[in-house]
């Protein structure tokens, strides 16, 4: 039965402009499908018109010829058009099989191009993974070029098929071996997908409903520690007792999420002892996180601050002894493991060393001005120290609580691997406190670990396990590129999101590089000029806006750091690798980068090598669909390019 609407669907919705069964959209006439689905559309392109004018009976063709080869396909079901909810994206068509589903992606050339095979896998990748009723069965991706042909051809995942032998593939991939068949108004109800929301979007939505959009397959993943944390905030309230939570994870795991569930929940507000505004306050020394997210946030008043903010105005602010009494008792420290140590602190507010407290230090003895009870929640990912003064890591988290006046009023709350450092204080283990699931990566649980081995790479031990971990990545959607001309790797993002508006590319690349702004050709540069990443105006929308705004990150002109991605994401990444990391004799080697300043202040760098190796962790781990390493034609830049190809990296 079908269940199509000819007015355009909402957002929150399973909008598509046709629905049927195979039969009577084989039977239909041409001109009435493309009414519908141009009704469905609404505002569109005279392009997009003769391309569904054309392409909808070479479908209703196939569809015919699968009902003749098996008269049961005639119940099968047909959804052209499909809108993912909550995105603007759509689907070409969806074809309902017996017990599989076929994503098709139709384009109007002779042969497919790299980007139109990713996008097709991308669209499987995400039924598969957030659709309800696609978990257990088969997504097959398929992308037709309408002037393509010869024979099927198959390219990773996906079946790149020409238009007249789609009727063949369709009826090779339609397994038959569950008893039960799709049900297409289940399938096409608006509850049943839930996309993986961007940090962005999550934030947005959590600040105006007070809850989190839910995941079919990620929820669980930061469900369990947000549970656990409003347990352990319960017991510090009945207790009037003083906690440290520590919560440890990958990049991508949804560290910032469970914080920001945290800092928003109503629970710490219905606990407050007494009059607060607010019994919770969500702080990040991560500027321009603090920066995009106060500007996605602004429409909600008061600038976005009341969202999120800055640590060093919290400290700032409350951190003078005898200073003022916050309004909250659960304080949330998002990227903790980037605490600055004292030397670090003495530096940044032009202190004599003597009277300098780390961050971690600072915090603590804030929290015990509060009266009764209070819980501090520190964030902490794994391997993501940059910054001069990070290097101290999550022991000045235990000695911040060891030098209070007395330790014994304190319980350390945390995942069991981060216990030797608390050995001789109060020490709660709990595994749910350690997120090891990347959610930035599509359920891709093996990009920590791949890019871990690849930034500690020894030649050839490693090489052939981070090929298979590639693989794995790439069959669960998650792709590695490498291009050696910048503009090859430009034409990709854009071809591949060309038709999703909403979606997200831009440059990056190692703030310690030379040779991306000097020594390569002038198209093939990544522009110098540090200074426009630090204005919260010009970095903001280069995140947060669509291509219609001069300054949008998708048009490819601006590159940011890992000092600016830190901590946000987009859809897609084109990172120049320079020559401050590249292979020399089996190693990395670090020699042609810009060096750290030496003789400022108190701070010094320990182990400039683990920061540049920290670096490329967090450019490699930005991305959400896709990471396009742009690597230069340079003779020291041979090594690398050949390595990142051995180790999975796919030219393109």
């Amino acid at each position: 039965m079908s269940i199509t609407s000819s007015q355009p669907s909402d957002l929150n919705t399973a909008g598509r402009g046709w629905d049927s069964d195979f039969r009577a959209f084989e039977q239909a006439s041409p001109a009435r499908v493309v009414h519908r689905i141009q009704d469905f559309v609404g505002i569109h392109s005279p392009s997009e018109y003769r391309s569904w004018t054309s392409t909808v009976p070479h479908l209703q063709r196939e569809v015919g010829e699968v009902v003749r080869y098996d008269g049961a396909a005639g119940g099968y079901t047909a959804v052209l058009e499909y809108q993912l909810p909550l995105e603007a994206r759509r689907i070409d068509a969806v074809f309902l099989l017996h017990d599989g589903v076929a994503v098709i992606e139709l384009k109007g050339k002779a042969a497919a191009t790299a980007a139109d095979i990713d996008q097709a896998h991308a669209y499987a990748r995400d039924l598969a993974n957030y659709h309800r009723d696609c978990h257990q069965r088969r997504v097959v991706p398929i992308l037709v070029p309408t002037d393509m042909q010869g024979p099927v051809q198959r390219t990773g995942h996906v079946h790149v098929c020409p238009p007249h032998r789609l009727d063949e593939l369709l009826a090779a991939v339609d397994s038959k071996s569950r008893p039960d068949r799709m049900d297409p108004e289940r399938f096409l109800s608006g509850d049943a997908y839930r996309p993986l929301p961007s940090l962005i979007q999550a934030a947005r939505t959590l600040f105006h409903s007070r809850r989190i959009p839910r995941l079919w397959r990620s929820l669980a993943d930061t469900d369990a520690a947000v549970d656990g944390i409003h347990d352990i905030v319960r017991q510090a309230a009945a207790t009037r007792t003083r906690r440290l939570v520590l919560v440890t994870g990958v990049p991508g795991a949804g560290k910032t999420l469970v914080g920001l569930r945290m800092a928003h929940s109503e629970e710490p507000d219905r606990l407050a002892s007494r009059d607060a505004p607010s019994s919770a306050i969500f702080l990040s020394g991560n500027g321009p996180l603090v920066q995009v997210l106060q500007y996605q946030l602004k429409s909600a008043g008061g600038g976005g601050r009341a969202f999120v903010r800055s640590v060093k105005d919290y400290v700032r602010t409350y951190g003078r002894a005898g200073g003022s009494v916050p309004d909250h008792h659960v304080i949330v420290f998002d990227e903790a493991q980037r605490a600055f140590d004292a030397p670090k602190v003495a530096d940044t507010h032009k202190l004599p060393l003597a009277q300098a407290k780390s961050e971690p230090q600072a915090f603590v003895a804030i929290a015990e001005r509060l009266p009764d009870w209070c819980v501090v929640i520190g964030l902490i990912g794994s391997g993501q120290e940059i910054h001069v003064g990070e290097e101290a890591g999550i022991g000045q988290w235990a000695d911040a609580v060891r030098g209070t006046g007395d330790a014994g009023l304190w319980t350390v709350h945390g995942p069991p691997g981060i216990q030797s450092e608390f050995s001789d204080l109060q020490f709660r283990a709990d595994q749910n406190l350690s997120l090891d699931t990347a959610l930035r990566a599509h359920l891709a649980a093996d990009l920590d670990l791949f890019v871990d081995g690849l930034v500690n790479a020894e030649e050839p031990k490693d090489a052939a396990r981070l090929s298979q971990l590639a693989g794995r990545l790439e069959q669960n959607g998650h792709h590695l590129r490498l291009c050696r001309d910048l503009r090859v790797g430009k034409a990709y993002l854009r071809d591949r999101y060309a038709d999703q508006p909403d979606k997200q590319f831009g440059l990056m690349t190692s703030s310690r590089d030379k040779a991306l702004s000097r020594s390569v050709p002038e198209h093939q540069r990544f522009d110098a000029d540090f200074r426009w990443r630090s204005q919260a105006r010009l970095l903001a929308p280069w995140y947060v806006e669509a291509e219609e705004h001069p300054g949008s990150c998708r048009h490819l002109h601006r590159s940011i750091t890992e000092f600016e991605a830190q901590g946000l994401e987009l859809d897609g990444v084109l990172l120049g690798w320079g020559t401050d990391f590249v292979r020399s004799d089996g190693a990395w080697d670090m020699s042609r980068m810009t060096r750290y300043q030496k003789g400022r202040g108190q701070a010094r760098v320990r182990h400039p090598g683990q920061l540049r190796a920290n670096a490329y962790r967090v450019l490699l781990t930005r991305a959400r669909d896709v990471t396009v390493v742009y690597v230069p034609d340079l003779p020291e830049s041979e090594a690398t390019a050949a390595f990142l190809e051995r180790v999975g990296f796919q030219s393109l």
